[in-house]
This record gives C-alpha cells, structure tokens and sequence, in this order.
C-alpha cells in the first residue's frame, strides 16, 4: 500500500527483527570474493555482501540487465551453523535494505548469535541499480492531482518497455536466486507494509523454501480496488482515540471530518510548508489523515502525535477557523522525506489491481472508472466522497490511469496458485488507516494456517510499540508456531489526544 515514511520503516525494521527465529541453514565454505565499496561493517559479526545480475525483464536481454546486491550478516557463534536466516522487507515500494544493516543489527542483539541476517536491496533501490524514471518525490507528495498524474505518465514513458521489469514477481525472482546462491534451504520472511504483498508474492512463487512468516501492517494480493476499508479505517480511528482518550466526542470528531472534507471539494485551502505551497483539497486531506497521521502512531504513548491533533484542528475548521488545521498538515509536509518514488510508482502502477482495462485508451479509462466511482454506495467512504477518497490515493484511485507500461504476466491478484501451508502471524495495529484491521484479516484468510493479531493503540505498524508486547508475541511464535501470549496487549496505553474545546 501506500509508501510510509522512511524514519519509520527504519525503526520497524529494527525493532521487528528482535523476534525473529526459525529454519536451518546450510553452511558456505568457499573462500568469500572481494567485498564492494558499499559492503556495510558490523562489530562482531561476518559479512558477506556480493552483486547478481539478472535480466531486467525475463526473456528480453534487450532490454538490459539490474544488479541485485545483497549482504548478509553472519551470526557471531561460528563454530555451530546457523539455526535460521531471516529475510526482511521494510516496504515502499522503495524502501532499501543494506544501509540499515548496522542500526538493525544492534537492536538484534543476541538473536544474531545463532541467526544470519540476509538483506537484499530490491531491484530500483540502494544499491540495487537505482531507479530514475525522472518522477520529482517533492511534487508527488504535495503537488496537486493532475500533477501527480503526469508524474506517473512521465515515468512510464522515460522506461517505455523498461518498466516492465519492476513488478514484485521479478523482485520475488531475484529474493529466490540469492538464497539459491547462497545456499540457504528455507527463509523465515519478514514483511512490513507492501512487503506483506511482496513476501506472499515470493511464498506463491516458490514455497519450498519458506520456512515461517510475519506480516506486519498487511493487506491482501486482492486489495479492494476502491480502497473502502481505508476510508472507513480513518472514521472508526478517529472514534477510537477519541473514546480511549475522552478528550474528545468519536461522533462529532467524525462529522467534523465529514464537514471539512465536503467543503474541501469546492473550497481547497492553501498550506505553506517547507519552502512550498500546498493546495488542501479533500483528497490531499485524506491523504495526510491516512497515510501520514497514522503511520508510527504508538511508538511513544507520551508524545502528541499528528493523530492526536487532529481532533481538535477538525473542530476549529468545522466551525470556521482553518488555522490549526494549516498548522496541521505543515507539520506533516515538512516531515521527513519518502521512499524513492521511482519504483513506487512503477510497482504500484504494474501491480495493483484498477478499475479500468489494461487494454483500454486513456478516455476509455477515464470512463469506465467514472463508471466504477459513479455506481459506488457512496456510504461506504466513510466522511468522505468516492471521488475525494480516490484522490486521496497515492497508489491507487485514478493516478495510474495514464500509466503506459504493460506487463505480460499476470497480476499477483491473479495468480491462483495455493499459499504454502507454513506458520503464519498477521499483526494489524487498530488505529492504522492504511493497512487497518479489515485487511490484515483479509491478508491472513489467503493462508492454510495464519494467525491474525490486533494491537491496541499501534498505527502502521504495530511493530513500533516500545513495551515488548508485540515482540514477544511474535518471538513465541516463530519458535512454536503459535503467537505468545497476549494477555501484554491489553496494557499498551492510549494515545495522546489534544482535548477539544467547544
């Protein structure tokens, strides 16, 4: 789903790893090959780093080869094998692996004792053979809709049959020639956000060598192609913070919602953030709400988040004055930036199921998702409007509609081939909007045996909770195959929430 932003995939990444074990290993006994200059150094472990090139797109040397670089960090007991390799994925798409290795490394601690660590950076990433479609991240982020369409469109026509080769299939494809290089039978798959659509893509596609996995902040292959649940997510947060906080009332927070986004249809409002100016319309409302404000929600109970801002800044805009909410979303567009942009667009683009046809002209196009938002129970958008919610879509709604590349193989959504029948655990944090509890559930219904896990009072992703809670349970779990206990979740405090005032 939609990109997150890069401080907080670090942090997940490096907290989500402290759980993990399981598999076994076999050993590598050559002599290692020189390292590249990029190759990180971690005190007290091995590390192997080395580059594969692979056909950019299957069955077109044409077209060019990527190189795909990986490191992996050897565990510090050397005289036993390993008991396990762990292969994470923090998101994006656009997230790189390798350059995290030491910071994920020293929140490891002891479990790279007898466990290896194997980070690949995905093709268009690090140093992966990084992407450059000419997409601009600052525009992107705050530019306006039309704006964003021509980016994609751009894109697309910058890598012309190129950009084919970025689909999660080619980057499951190259996760598999890597393990085979190294000679490592099954992998324990860590997936953070779109890597809980990445590592299901890999497990579909070669599921002899999955050993367990973690999916944290899912959402299915088949995502709702009108991104419902997101919507109503945003509506049952607001009440939810709001009646754990009781600093606000969940019903008039969301009828705020519902007021401010209905004049933002007709009465955008300017935001100046950053050196840049924003127009505030319903859908970049939206946006900054799901996408933003409940990303890393929980990592610190004390900390007033944007979430927690909300309430209040929603008040003061129903009822006329739009300053707090300027303030707000300032806030927001002057945080940190996104993951590169590039291979988001291009993944999420070839990916993603639409609601037009692949085949179809670009007026076609329009049309028929005219078509699909006219004939939507407009109830099911939560506050906000069908049209308004799309736009609020980075990754979805219209903004691949002018989308040129096309891609033979079929979309993940389409592939039918069965899920491995491996221990499975899906963690949703309850206040997350952009990968809510609806579709974590969906996420693990795709597996024979998975487990589904909601955690109070955690965004996207619950992974972030500082208390333990969520790494133990998923420890337990990866040794058992079965989630540890969860009586701790019961524990994790609310949310700060500004009170609102009348």
């Amino acid at each position: 789903m939609s990109s997150v932003f890069r401080s907080s995939m670090s942090v997940a990444l490096a907290v989500t790893v402290v759980g993990l074990a399981t598999g076994c290993v076999a050993e590598v006994s050559s002599s290692p090959p020189p390292q590249p200059v990029w190759c990180p150094t971690v005190a007290g472990h091995e590390v192997d780093c080395g580059v594969m090139n692979r056909e950019l797109v299957e069955g077109r040397p044409d077209l060019g080869g990527v190189d795909v670089g990986y490191a992996i960090v050897r565990h510090s007991r050397d005289e036993e094998p390993a008991a396990g390799t762990i292969l994470p994925n923090p998101g994006g798409p656009g997230a790189g692996m390798i350059e995290s290795a030491a910071m994920v490394v020293e929140v490891a601690g002891s479990l790279l004792d007898d466990h290896d660590l194997l980070l690949v950076d995905p093709r268009g990433t690090g140093v992966s053979s990084p992407l450059d479609c000419g997409a601009d991240e600052p525009t992107f982020r705050t530019g306006t809709r039309e704006q964003q369409l021509q980016i994609v469109e751009q894109c697309g026509n910058t890598l012309g049959p190129r950009a084919a080769g970025y689909t999660s299939a080619a980057t499951a494809d190259d996760f598999e020639a890597v393990r085979e290089r190294l000679g490592i039978p099954k992998l324990t798959l860590y997936g953070i956000s779109y890597g809980t659509y990445l590592m299901p893509v890999y497990a579909q596609r070669h599921p002899e060598h999955v050993q367990s996995m973690v999916l944290t902040g899912a959402f299915p292959l088949d995502f709702d192609r009108l991104q419902r649940p997101t919507a109503q997510a945003v509506s049952l947060t607001l009440r939810r913070i709001c009646d754990r906080s009781q600093a606000c009332d969940g019903e008039t927070t969301v009828e705020d919602l519902r007021t401010v986004a209905a004049r933002m249809q007709v009465e955008p409002i300017t935001v100046d953030a950053a050196g840049q100016s924003m127009l505030l319309t319903e859908g970049k409302l939206g946006n900054l709400i799901f996408e933003s404000a409940t990303t890393s929600v929980g990592a610190d109970p004390e900390e007033m988040t944007p979430l927690g801002l909300l309430p209040s800044a929603l008040h003061a805009a129903a009822n006329g004055d739009d300053g707090p909410l300027r303030e707000w979303a300032a806030a927001i567009v002057s945080g940190p930036e996104l993951d590169s942009v590039d291979p988001f667009i291009t993944i999420s683009c070839n990916d993603y199921a639409t609601l037009w046809s692949a085949d179809a002209t670009t007026a076609e196009r329009e049309q028929q998702y005219r078509d699909s938002i006219a004939h939507a129970d407009p109830t099911d958008f939560g506050a906000f409007s069908a049209q308004g919610w799309g736009a609020a879509q980075r990754d979805g709604g219209d903004i691949c509609l002018r989308w040129p590349g096309s891609v033979n193989d079929p979309r993940p959504d389409q592939v039918q081939d069965p899920m491995p029948d491996v221990p499975v655990l899906v963690l949703s944090g309850d206040l997350d909007a952009i990968t809510p509890d609806a579709n974590g559930e969906l996420a693990a219904a795709q597996f024979p045996s998975a487990t589904f896990v909601s955690v109070p009072n955690t965004g996207h992703v619950p992974d972030l909770e500082p208390s333990g809670c969520v790494i133990s349970i998923v420890g337990t779990f990866l040794g058992t195959g079965m989630p540890g206990p969860t009586e701790c979740l019961a524990t994790i405090p609310p949310i700060q929430v500004a009170p609102v005032s009348n």
